[in-house]
């Protein structure tokens, strides 16, 4: 096949424009569909599967066994055809049966065929069918085909609809229940709310997909271009939160995706191949899905988001359907329900109203995250199916702390919430009054409380909690949100803001720790996709091997630190060596400033993360070049178990009060004072105030932690005494015991320290 997609796909709609609008049975409709397919792609099978009480029947077939249609079955998941309609997703194989997922159906005759390539009828972004071709001898489809089966794939969806073929259960919009519920889900940003179920806006469902004329389309999707990138702009340039932040580069990022001529061109050639300006964005959109569905890192998966959400601007705008709940008005305190959600769309929303965000997709590192985080509004992602679980109006209490949504609460909820409410805001009150207070333990011993940052924005969290300095500043931050490379000047800028915002309090910059999971969509490596990523080319194994990024963020560091103590800390040490090298890296350009007349810092403090068991071993060779040494708890537990952090199965099981972390963290700290090398941890483990008690009495005497936990974590200090806590520790890691969480609650317990 030597046409474009386009042009393939627009022979096989002109013959199906004829077909839809015969007055043929649905039966005989999908008869003929197979033949045109597999005449104009050349495919000696065409076949369509349809789902039908829970099971994708064949339902018409060119070139299979005839006596196999409404006979041959699959379930959801079972065989190719169940999978592309279990994942959502497109196949294209040259040898089928190789395919894990195969399974052979001996009443199809399908044993003659080689090749497959399938893909889903789609229907309110759930799979309701496949449209499958397949060919006698081994080959891949060419991607103009299967572009073009995409686009039939969607016609299909309009004619099947229309012909009731479709099982409506699994698509339509009802919810299942109108009692109390308790759902989970993700903690994106933290924080308490109470509010009214509103959905950020109705589906678009999408009536007519073959064009009766192109260019009339083409015309209605320039003007909704227009249209949308002027109320992008108008967004960006009225911004409640000024010109700096991260959330400005969010809105950057976003606004340049608007104009994005690619995506626009796509829609274009969709409209191309015949179909209506909806029904184009929609196939676009579709696409755009599906390879959110199969792309494995989060970077490129929130990209997308970005693109998803303009789609769907643009959709309403070209529909004529505008009314998202925030033109609309919000008449009451609401918490937003929506499958995933734009930072610019977040913006439009009433900050006194809206007290709460409910996502079914979303992720820590998403734009619409970051600009939630500057408005104070708690979110909770990944709430599987919450827009089929909530009514319109119904009451939603949030607990993002504790990482519950109850929806439709029972007067008991109703009354424990508020009462927790009560609580939180009185502890809060307190906390807030104990700001100035020092972090003093009952015997007088000071302990350093430092708050994590990633983002300008966090550093005003020293103000508001009274904390030392900044124990971690994640420079990679900068990087996420950005859709190209910071430059050096631009990298600069953002570490000059910290230090001047932070003033004589201590600013330790990690340096960028990216690749692995937090991988760049404009940064690839040529390695395939790494099978674990936590372990594999990131962090500072990334930044050796591009010094050119290292050596940038060293000068941009160093020039933003003239005349001041700069500390930097290296992640994801394994050997000696490679501190040795980051360091000679930072200060072959510390040297290159000097010689250049150019302002340096004072002195520069350099420290190392401990997050790979490998370097304890190796401690005592590398202590003495250290000024200090971090441990990153998050990574060094799930090394240490080899267990992975986030897998639900696990995350429970791995405890970080098991006597096994304890003894490790104790040997670490015991090599740290013998060479008076202060040690410290910057895990989510010390925000969590029985086993930031645990750490105290391992020795560690400072905690870099988040800022909701400095208030409770001080409060823990302040209501401990050390001498004991330590004997007690070193009874716990020598009775044999296999964790200590229970007996160290009830030792805190009987000497009344403040645990929350």
């Amino acid at each position: 096949m030597t046409s474009s997609p386009a042009t393939a796909a627009r022979k096989i709609l002109s013959r199906l424009h004829e077909l839809m609008a015969s007055r043929h049975a649905a039966q005989q409709k999908l008869n003929k569909v197979v033949e045109i397919i597999g005449e104009e792609l050349s495919s000696e099978v065409c076949s369509i599967y349809l789902l039908r009480e829970g099971l994708l029947e064949l339902y018409a077939t060119r070139g299979l066994k005839q006596e196999a249609v409404h006979v041959a079955k699959l379930a959801m998941g079972q065989g190719l055809v169940g999978t592309i309609a279990s994942n959502v997703e497109t196949l294209n194989l040259d040898e089928a049966a190789a395919h894990p997922d195969f399974a052979y159906l001996p009443e199809t005759g399908e044993e003659l065929f080689h090749s497959f390539a399938g893909v889903p009828i789609v229907r309110k972004e759930r799979s309701v069918g496949v449209l499958c071709v397949q060919h006698v001898d081994p080959r891949r489809y060419e991607e103009i085909e299967i572009e073009a089966l995409q686009t039939v794939a969607m016609v299909l969806s309009e004619l099947i609809a229309n012909a009731g073929l479709v099982d409506d259960s699994r698509t339509d919009d009802r919810v299942t229940g109108t009692g109390a519920n308790v759902l989970t889900g993700l903690q994106l940003v933290m924080g308490m709310a109470r509010g009214h179920a509103v959905f950020h806006q109705p589906r678009i469902h999408i009536e007519h997909t073959v064009a009766e004329d192109t260019e009339a389309e083409r015309q209605r999707v320039y003007s909704a271009f227009t249209k949308m990138r002027e109320q992008i702009d108008r967004m960006a340039g009225a911004s409640e939160f000024g010109v700096d932040g991260e959330h400005q580069e969010v809105l950057d990022t976003y606004k340049m995706f608007a104009y994005d001529e690619g995506w626009a061109r796509r829609i274009n050639e969709a409209i191309d191949s015949g179909l209506t300006a909806e029904a184009a964005i929609e196939r676009v959109q579709q696409r755009t899905r599906m390879r959110m569905r199969q792309i494995q890192d989060p970077l490129l998966q929130d990209r997308m988001h970005d693109l998803e959400d303009l789609a769907n601007r643009l959709l309403r705008i070209v529909s004529g359907q505008l009314g998202t709940a925030a033109q609309l008005g919000l008449r009451q305190d609401a918490i937003l329900i929506a499958r995933n959600l734009g930072p610019a769309e977040l913006l439009e929303y009433d900050r006194r109203r809206l007290k709460g965000v409910i996502l079914e997709e979303g992720s820590l590192t998403a734009h619409v995250i970051i600009v939630a985080r500057a408005m104070g509004v708690p979110v909770l992602g990944r709430v599987r199916d919450i827009r089929h679980q909530v009514n319109e109006g119904d009451l939603i209490l949030m607990d993002v702390i504790e990482n519950r949504v109850f929806v439709r609460p029972s007067p008991d909820m109703d009354e424990a919430f508020d009462n927790k409410l009560n609580l939180t805001q009185k502890r809060r009150a307190a906390f807030a009054a104990a700001r100035d207070l020092p972090p003093v333990t009952k015997d007088d011993t000071r302990i350093e409380l430092m708050v994590n940052a990633g983002l300008r924005d966090d550093v005003s969290a020293l103000d508001v909690t009274g904390a030392d300095g900044i124990g971690l500043f994640r420079t990679e931050f900068q990087f996420l949100v950005s859709a190209t490379m910071p430059q050096r000047e631009r990298q600069q800028r953002l570490y000059k803001d910290v230090l001047d915002a932070a003033g004589d309090r201590p600013v330790i910059f990690r340096t960028v720790d990216i690749g692995g999971d937090k991988a760049l969509p404009y940064m690839r490596h040529d390695e395939d996709t790494e099978e674990n990523p936590a372990m594999g080319w990131r962090a500072l194994r990334l930044a050796l091997d591009r010094d050119g990024l290292m050596k940038a963020q060293a000068r941009a560091l160093l020039e933003a630190a003239a005349g001041r103590t700069l500390y930097v800390m290296f992640p994801l040490i394994s050997e000696p060596w490679e501190f040795d090298a980051a360091r000679a890296l930072i200060e072959k350009q510390r040297e290159w400033l000097i010689r250049q007349r150019k302002a340096v810092p004072v002195v520069v403090r350099y420290g190392a993360m401990l997050e790979v068991p490998a370097l304890a071993e190796v401690l005592d060779l590398l202590l003495p070049r250290l000024d200090f040494l971090s441990i990153g708890t998050n990574d060094l537990t799930q090394f240490l178990f080899a267990a992975d952090r986030a897998h639900p199965k696990l995350a429970e099981r791995y405890d970080w009060l098991s006597i096994a972390i304890l003894r490790f963290l104790s040997r670490i700290v015991t090599a740290c004072e013998a060479h008076k090398v202060p040690v410290g941890v910057c895990g989510e483990m010390g925000g969590r105030t029985l086993e930031a008690m645990a750490l105290l009495g391992l020795g560690i005497r400072r905690l870099s932690i988040t800022p909701a936990s400095i208030g409770p974590v001080k409060a823990m200090i302040r209501s401990v005494e050390l001498a004991p806590l330590r004997a007690e520790m070193t009874r716990l890691l020598s009775d044999g015991t296999a964790n200590a969480r229970d007996a160290l609650r009830d030792w805190a317990e009987k000497r009344r320290i403040e645990l929350s």
